[in-house]
């Protein structure tokens, strides 16, 4: 544990100039005291940990001192090489970079382990979009991507509806979901943070002014949010459904699997044959009827009215078609 802290200490030190005692206590999750104790055992192995006394003071390294990468077991390696996904790189504009990255820490790995982005790449691909959909990158996407990895306000243009609105945004973060890229940006004047599909973006220019990002905004916590309240906005309407026990094991990959979810815990006791009554939050009735008919006999709707009709419609058209 200690000899693993140890090297995170110098990893630390040596990406940035310098680091106060407390900022290293932050980062690896120790007391001020025992980064003073890391800092001598360091010294003491030869590594020129050099400390800055006073209240402006810190811990730096002297001399120009790189570590190689020599520590890296095989998994590690691997798993640094597949933490990239190669599409979305290209589409950002960011492969070059991405590429001398590699070379870089190829180059620096023992010789031993210098095929981990081989084997790795053998093994392991992320192909992001979904199926049956050719993905097209937005033409923006790299003007966005610069101005988010430079915290650049961008003023764009942006389709909503039949209309196209202009914005002043503070872009902070990218995600791609099912080969659609989502720009997570707040707009000017405002506190609150929205999602912007950049494939409707019409025009970004990007501002010389930058602007001073809000340490507290968490990208991956803040996308899960908005895509479960996007999902549940979906849900307008409910459907009371019968399963089978073979319908309840098929309903979460008919319908959203959180409303599935929902629905099954609400539910009662098996009826004597062993089906279950679920009241289902769905989109809409024809969604709904597109979704449950992949249930085939193993769900029947009993409400609304006007959903079981149609479904009662089907059958005896079924029933016709399969008849003798």
């Amino acid at each position: 544990m200690r000899a693993a802290r140890l090297i995170t200490m110098v990893l630390l030190l040596q990406s940035r100039p310098a680091m106060t005692a407390a900022e290293l206590a932050r980062e690896l999750e120790v007391s001020e005291r025992t980064v003073a104790r890391d800092a001598q055992a360091l010294s003491a192995a030869g590594i020129p940990v050099y400390a800055d006394r006073g209240r402006a003071g810190g811990y730096r390294l002297i001399g120009g001192y790189r570590t190689r990468l020599t520590g890296l077991a095989r998994g590690e390696a691997e798993a640094l090489f597949l933490s990239g996904v190669p599409q979305a790189l290209r589409e950002m504009g960011l492969a070059d970079a991405a590429l001398a990255a590699r070379l870089k820490v190829s180059a620096a790995l023992l010789p031993s382990l210098r095929d981990a982005s081989r084997t790795a790449a053998q093994r392991f691909h992320l192909d992001a979009p979904a199926w049956f959909r050719r993905p097209e990158a937005p033409p923006l996407l790299p003007a966005v991507a610069d101005a988010v990895w430079d915290d650049r306000r961008i003023t764009a243009r942006y389709r909503r509806g039949e209309d196209v609105v202009e914005r002043q945004l503070e872009p902070y973060g990218l995600v791609l979901k099912a080969g659609v890229w989502y720009l997570c940006a707040r707009p000017a004047r405002h506190d609150t943070f929205r999602v912007y599909r950049v494939d409707r973006l019409t025009a970004v220019a990007a501002d010389e002014e930058r602007f001073a990002r809000d340490a507290g905004f968490d990208l991956p916590a803040f996308w899960a949010e908005r895509a479960e309240q996007f999902a549940r906005s979906l849900l307008r309407a409910e459907v009371v459904v019968r399963l089978s026990e073979e319908g309840v094991r098929l309903l979460p990959g008919a319908v959203d699997p959180a409303a599935a979810r929902e629905a099954l815990e609400g539910a009662g006791a098996p009826d004597e044959r062993g089906r279950v009554t679920v009241t289902l939050p769905v989109e809409s009735e024809k969604v709904a009827h597109g979704q449950l008919t992949m249930l085939g006999p193993e769900a029947e709707v009993l409400a609304p009215e006007g959903l079981r009709a149609r479904f009662a419609s089907d059958a005896r058209r079924l029933a016709g078609l399969y008849a003798p």
